[in-house]
């Protein structure tokens, strides 16, 4: 919310030296947010100046300029600049006419863009400055032609300082407004907040204009229509204004105000619409009342209907829409946009006005639905005063009367349906309890008054109804919040808290804490990436069968699915490293997968109205995708650096599927692998892997290297190791209990086996039957070597393993070990056929 400081000092008593930055720091005192500072970014001179005579002179490239001689100060007198009174200026505008007055900007001014003005020589003239247009000045876009003040309603004299007629020389401060204060929304709301943190006198706008009876106008509020305020009273407000002027000029301090709070003037009756939404924070409406065909219906969208909003789109509607409507049917989406039918425009005569009271939640779910997000949406969804409506109603008036020369007619509508407050029941003690500041109750109930509450205190503690502006205040610890912050967060005490016993992370938490450490401390880095991809992106590594969940709106047309793969989103990542320079990347990401529900999704949603029932809320929860947990790593580059006397090593599926089984051995689970290919991975270079559970052999997941037309196509390196695991199973292979490895006492034997077997016997396979034949004295086996070449038949390959034999009791001999060798080979050579290499 920007706040232009001569606004704020209507309505609460600046000091005579208040900057922006003095303002914020006096907000941020009482919970705002400070932003920034904004101005119009102009320094002078600037004066009044008067067109004395001008000479048409056309140009050789076809255009004509005027050679102006125009009166920038009193007769006799000199220029703000020390300069001559009449000046010679160059201006390619052709909008004015001999004895117009303007804005001059003489030299040594500066405008928007850090543009300075010097006499300079231009189209065979010296240019002793420039007449000025409403762009080049930052008020507005409008740049047909230089500004004429009598088109403004002014008459200054000639040499008057144009920046303080213009307000050019204003500044405002600019805070954050968080969801629970919609009320700063205003300048009302923030004369408010400063009046609590200086002590200042608040002066309220509502006293401005006083609202006056109105009927005549046919008004019909449907029954599911959500006007209400939190205990459901409900708040329509219309009035007519006869015989305006719409094309009348905005006031310069009107439109410097708008362009100082982020708006830009549009027409008189838009703007004082504007105008008297940023200061009260009610959001209101004009219509042209001579194009109305009837009275205001507010009712939902029926199937099918369409609207044409403000700015020209032609929106389908949605049953949960909320819109005004006349007998010609919708006119507006309530709360959000007019529509073009009733637009007022600069012939406009008569003009109907509106305020009301929508409901919070009907107005979001429309702007968003639309992504139409607008200034009245932003206010309705944080909560508007319900109690405002007939006071802007009344101000609007005011200011048409004033400025466009309206005339207020009785014919209107008012709708109101309240319920009675209920107290909010709030124990004497309760706020000490909770801050750990020993509030007395004088203390309280003066705080809680000073925000706007009716405080009755009873025994033991006060009865607390919240004003109207503040719909926030449901709950005494809604109260205690207000009472520390505005007696000054500085008095609560710092005390650090005492963790209570018996808690910490869940079992799942420290198998993936333990999973992430392992992969960290092994040089692999953990990068979050976003969920939503492209379709084509999301097939990736995903078969046509497999259905994905699509977003129905989505942030970015080009990412409308959510992820059923962590890996394209770590191969995104990894081509921006390895585009950068970083060509040696070790990515590993945990995070969600999203799996379509067995359930259909829930179309007709609650209305936001009242709260869901439980058979709803069963339905939508039963609709949500399946989200189980995955972990992906990506390897590109080099392993091993290239050093002296070390050649460069790079990744490759063995170290992919080291990974994998570091991820696995950090959960206390065992991976066993055997060959695969799915869709993405290389054909000859990928592993599945699978884990134990109950007995029975699960997939986990999958390691190896990509397809070269797949890193090709992605422009990576041709080789690129990765693996995705879906942590899901992993977990549930995790033992309870995790058991110590048995310390050895005795020494080991080493052996190393080579066996010659057909090249389509899986390795794993050959390892596991070896393991098998060599009984209980083999403590490990591993393979060392795949040779397929000299000395070994055509379709024939020869796998090495190291045997490590060890016994618990003894220490074995090398024929012992011998024996439970020629064990495995005897049993290799029944299952494959495999010859011992000689």
């Amino acid at each position: 919310m920007r706040v232009p400081l001569s606004w704020l000092a209507e309505y609460v008593d600046l000091p005579g030296d208040a900057t922006p930055d003095s303002v914020m720091s006096e907000l941020v005192k009482v919970g705002l947010e400070e932003e920034g500072s904004h101005g119009f970014s102009v320094t002078g001179p600037v004066v009044v100046g008067q067109v004395v005579e001008f000479t048409p002179e056309e140009q050789s490239n076809g255009k004509t300029i005027r050679w102006c001689q125009v009166r920038v100060a009193p007769a006799g007198s000199k220029a703000a600049d020390g300069g001559e009174e009449v000046r010679g200026i160059v201006c390619g505008a052709s909008n004015f006419e001999v004895g117009d007055k303007v804005v001059v900007c003489l030299p040594g001014a500066v405008l928007p863009g850090d543009f300075a003005i010097a006499a300079r020589k231009t189209y065979g003239h010296i240019s002793d400055g420039m007449m000025a247009s409403a762009r080049e000045l930052g008020l507005s876009d409008d740049h047909a032609g230089i500004i004429r003040l009598h088109e403004l309603g002014l008459d200054p004299k000639v040499g008057t300082d144009a920046l303080e007629l213009l307000q050019l020389n204003e500044s405002a401060a600019e805070v954050n407004v968080t969801p629970d204060r919609g009320y700063c929304f205003s300048i009302r709301g923030i004369a408010r907040e400063y009046s609590h943190a200086t002590g200042s006198e608040f002066r309220d706008p509502i006293g401005n204009a006083h609202p006056e009876p109105v009927s005549g106008f046919p008004l019909t509020i449907a029954d599911q229509a959500p006007i209400r305020d939190r205990v459901g009273s409900a708040h329509f407000t219309l009035r007519a204004v006869r015989n305006i002027d719409a094309s009348r000029p905005t006031p310069p301090w009107m439109i410097a105000r708008l362009k100082l709070a982020g708006m830009r003037s549009i027409s008189l009756v838009v703007d004082i619409t504007n105008y008297v939404m940023l200061e009260l924070g009610q959001p209101i409406h004009a219509y042209d009342l001579d194009k109305l065909q009837g009275g205001f219906t507010v009712r939902r969208a029926k199937p099918g209907e369409s609207l044409r909003t403000l700015d020209g789109q032609e929106r389908k509607l949605h049953p949960e829409d909320l819109l005004i409507c006349d007998e010609s049917g919708p006119i507006g989406l309530a709360g959000v946009m007019g529509g073009e039918s009733t637009e007022v425009s600069l012939d406009t005569k008569n003009v109907l006005i509106e305020a009301a009271h929508f409901d919070p939640i009907s107005i979001a779910r429309t702007a968003r639905r639309h992504k139409l997000p607008s200034e009245a949406s932003k206010r309705f969804e944080r909560g508007v005063d319900p109690n405002l409506g007939p006071s802007a109603v009344a101000r609007v008036i005011q200011l048409l009367e004033v400025h466009a020369h309206g005339e207020a007619d009785n014919l209107g509508a008012e709708h109101r349906s309240s319920q009675p407050e209920k107290p909010i029941w709030l124990p004497a003690d309760f706020a000490a309890q909770h801050v750990g500041v020993d509030y007395t109750e004088a203390e309280i109930a003066e705080t809680l008054r000073e925000i706007g509450c009716v405080v009755a205190q009873v025994e033991s503690g006060f009865e607390v109804i919240a004003p109207s502006w503040r719909p926030d205040l449901t709950h005494k610890t809604d109260l205690v919040e207000e009472v520390a912050r505005i007696t000054g967060y500085d008095r609560i005490p710092s005390r650090i808290p005492v963790a209570p016993p018996g808690r910490g992370l869940t079992a799942r938490q420290k198998l993936r804490r333990s999973i992430l450490n392992q992969l960290a401390a092994t040089g692999h880095v953990e990068v979050l990436n976003y969920p939503f991809l492209s379709e084509q992106a999301n097939r990736l590594f995903a078969d046509e069968s497999v259905e994905t969940v699509k977003l129905a709106n989505a942030l970015q047309s080009d990412s409308s699915e959510m992820r059923v793969s962590l890996l394209p989103g770590l191969l995104d990542a990894a081509k921006r490293n390895i585009s950068r320079g970083l060509t040696d990347v070790a990515l590993v990401e945990e995070g969600s997968v999203f799996l379509p529900a067995n359930n259909p999704a829930v179309r007709d949603l609650p209305s936001g109205v009242a709260l869901p029932s439980p058979e709803q809320l069963s339905a939508l929860n039963a609709s949500i995708p399946a989200q189980p947990r995955h972990l992906a790593v990506v390897l590109a580059g080099n392993r091993v650096q290239q050093q002296v006397g070390v050649r460069a090593a790079g990744f490759d599926y063995a170290d992919a599927i080291q990974a994998a089984r570091l991820a696995a051995h950090a959960v206390g689970a065992q991976l066993t692998v055997r060959q695969a290919s799915p869709k993405g991975f290389h054909p000859g270079r990928t592993a599945e892997l699978l884990v134990s559970i109950a007995g029975e052999s699960k997939s986990v997941g999958y390691a190896g290297e990509l397809d070269p037309q797949l890193t090709a196509q992605l422009d990576l390196p041709r080789r690129v190791a990765a693996l995705e695991l879906d942590l899901e199973v992993l977990y549930a292979a995790a033992p309870e209990v995790t058991q110590a490895s048995f310390v050895w006492t005795m020494p080991a034997a080493t052996q190393d086996l080579s066996l010659v077997v057909p090249v389509e016997v899986v390795a794993d396979e050959l390892l596991q039957t070896v393991r098998d034949g060599a009984g209980n004295l083999l403590e490990t086996i591993r393979l060392v070597d795949d040779y397929r070449g000299e000395n070994i038949a055509a379709g024939k390959k020869s796998l090495t393993f190291a045997l490590r034999f060890r016994a618990a009791d003894r220490t074995l001999t090398q024929a012992e070990a011998s024996d439970a060798r020629d064990g495995a080979v005897k049993l290799a050579a029944e299952r494959f056929g495999a010859e011992l290499r000689a």
